[in-house]
């Protein structure tokens, strides 16, 4: 049973920076002594017939391979532009 001493709770509020009440470090220390014990339980799993992995779950590529497709004509794309030049969007600048 890992049980953390209000000592060791003391040290950890002062490494995370925190001011903690009396009230609060007895709250902590039976959290993170639930978190503890948690993961002492976990470390008894027998895992010697699991292979080692990256990832729990399959990974695959989600993005589709490009393809060359006929694109918008020019003049369809600048159709409803509000200005347009020599081909291309008019804009006004964004940095001067």
């Amino acid at each position: 049973m890992a049980k953390l001493s209000l000592e060791e709770v003391e040290t950890i509020a002062e490494l995370a920076k925190l001011s903690l009440t009396e009230a609060e470090k007895r709250t902590f220390q039976e959290q993170l002594s639930a978190i503890l014990e948690y993961a002492e339980m976990l470390q008894q799993v027998d895992t010697s017939d699991i292979p080692p992995t990256a990832s729990a779950i399959s990974l695959k590529n989600v993005m589709r391979s490009d393809e060359t497709t006929l694109s918008l004509p020019n003049e369809a794309a600048l159709f409803n532009a509000p200005e347009a030049d020599a081909g291309s969007f008019r804009v006004r600048a964004v940095l001067d």
